[in-house]
């Protein structure tokens, strides 16, 4: 573990690249050409907010040190009581502040990801569990509906199948909003149920699955896509059972042939909305792909992901007999089920992301 000394110098090293970049970027803004562009304000804009943050705690920090300063001056040079406990009184508030202010600098100071500022798309499809699983498929889209309401966020519809039975097969839907990817990433993964359904006559408690992938949704300059690599088929939206919902052909499927990885959208009217939600879908699902590619050759990068990242991992249960919701990468446990599946899930996202920050500053201390 580095003296702290050591991690203070380091600190207010990184603060000052900071500063300094402050500096360039204010610079840059100004510019008559970036001005008029409005992607690069745009982002530059977002890193000018972020290095302004680190700023003004620098400044905090320099000014915390000075308090500390002044009244250990105090200490050596006054003889009245009071002056005396009042200068220990700031010492001891002061000394509480700075190791605070060391660990909100650590957090600021963790390199962002590109994703960070990306709104999410989210798939979720049943598992294993037949109906059951189609259900719980659906309380777990409403679950995140409702988590993005409560939060002010916007969330649409991109493609739907659902099982006529109120539950559904799959899901895509996007949520928009600040923070949306990287407060949901920890998502991903297996969800599993265990309860008795409403079929069951014998009362025993059947267990069911539903899949869930969060992926950041790509903005156009984050990730190309060739024309000629897409092969586009247009057919009628169905309903239940195969039956035709629509006279015209409006569905939209869009397979990317280099990868095999294939969109599609049949929720909206017209022809040209679906194939564009569905080139969205395509976009996140390749611009995923992607991530996972850097991710897999990154060896520091695993040491700061919470789980193994697998989709395919059991990452949560739902008992309900008990009410209880567990995370298994982190061994939370909640026994307030209803209450998670209105939506308010912040008790496990805060602690996945604290739980990342950590492995992310250890990793960082380690260098």
């Amino acid at each position: 573990m580095p003296e702290a000394s050591t991690v203070e110098d380091r600190l207010r090293a990184s603060l000052q690249v900071a500063a300094d970049r402050q500096s360039e970027l204010e610079t840059q803004m100004s510019q008559p050409d970036i001005v008029s562009d409005r992607l690069k304000m745009q982002r530059l804009g977002r890193e000018y907010s972020r290095i302004s943050a680190l700023v003004r705690l620098r400044d905090e920090f320099d000014a915390v040190i000075d308090e500390i300063a002044d009244a250990e001056t105090i200490l050596a040079e006054e003889s009245d009581d009071d002056m005396l406990e009042m200068a220990r009184d700031i010492i001891l508030d002061q000394q509480r502040r700075h190791e605070a202010l060391i660990k909100e600098i650590q957090i600021a100071l963790i390199p962002r990801d590109e994703t960070d500022d990306a709104d999410a798309v989210l798939e979720i499809r049943a598992g294993t569990g037949g109906d059951e699983a189609g259900l719980f498929a659906n309380e777990l889209f409403r679950m995140y509906q409702r988590f993005a309401e409560n939060r002010g966020w916007r969330t649409s519809v991109l493609s739907l199948n659902d099982t006529g039975i109120g539950g559904i097969k799959e899901v895509v839907f996007e949520i928009e909003g600040e923070g949306a990817y990287p407060r949901l990433k920890h998502e991903s993964g297996t969800h599993r149920v265990q309860r008795v359904p409403q079929t069951e006559s014998q009362g025993r408690i059947h267990t069911s699955a539903a899949t869930v992938a969060v992926l950041p949704k790509a903005e156009d300059i984050d990730i190309e896509i060739d024309d000629k690599d897409l092969k586009i088929d247009i057919f009628h939206a169905g309903g239940h059972g195969g039956q035709n919902v629509n006279k015209v052909a409006t569905a939209v499927r869009i397979t990317h042939e280099p990868t095999g990885i294939v969109a599609q959208c049949q929720n909206e009217r017209s022809q040209l909305q679906n194939k564009m939600q569905a080139m969205d879908i395509l976009r996140a699902r390749l611009w995923d792909m992607e991530l996972r590619r850097r991710a897999s050759e990154e060896a520091a990068n695993r040491k700061a992901q919470v789980g193994s990242g697998d989709r395919s991992e059991k990452i949560r249960t739902y008992n309900f007999p008990q009410s209880r919701v567990t995370d298994h990468r982190i061994n939370l446990t909640s026994h307030n089920l209803p209450k998670i599946l209105d939506g308010e899930i912040d008790e496990f996202v805060d602690a996945l992301l604290h739980e990342e920050q950590t492995r992310k500053i250890q990793a960082a201390s380690a260098n």
